[in-house]
């Protein structure tokens, strides 16, 4: 098993198990002097393993890690408003206005900004400002008219 542990941390704890089914095992002390470990840390190892065997032993837990402040449902939320061609954010404290308005989720700035930029990779966009003397329909005649003098 030692010879086929892929993992150095599986080595150092089958490394123990050897050591102490040798003729004349060395101490615990001694042990965790060899393996650069605390003595308490070697003890933990052995406590597995006489609970649970070698799989116990071998076992590595993870930590699940911080529990989120903006839930998954509001990033989904957030994700699809994001995407309307016509529903831009001026700021990421618009965001965590909207986040707090609409949805009911109180997150600090560095969290909204941190979400909206890196997790769910989104630019703040906003339309471009247009003159209110501007009329709608002059505009929509001059984008067919600009389509079709591009396309000869």
């Amino acid at each position: 098993m030692l010879r086929q542990a892929e993992t150095s941390t599986a080595k150092e704890r089958l490394q123990v198990l050897y050591w102490l089914k040798q003729e004349n095992a060395p101490t615990i002390s001694a042990i965790a002097k060899a393996l650069a470990k605390h003595r308490n840390t070697v003890q933990t190892w052995l406590l597995k393993y006489r609970n649970g065997g070698v799989d116990e032993m071998l076992e590595l837990k993870r930590s699940p890690g911080g529990v989120r402040v903006i839930p998954q449902w509001a990033e989904a939320a957030l994700a699809k408003r994001l995407e309307e061609p016509y529903q831009g954010f001026e700021s990421y404290g618009a965001v965590q206005q909207w986040l707090a308005q609409t949805l009911g989720v109180e997150a600090e700035y560095h969290t909204v900004y941190q979400m909206t930029h890196n997790r769910l990779k989104a630019k703040l966009k906003i339309p471009r400002p247009q003159h209110k003397k501007q009329k709608p329909q002059q505009r929509e005649s001059f984008k067919k008219n600009l389509q079709t003098t591009w396309s000869c």
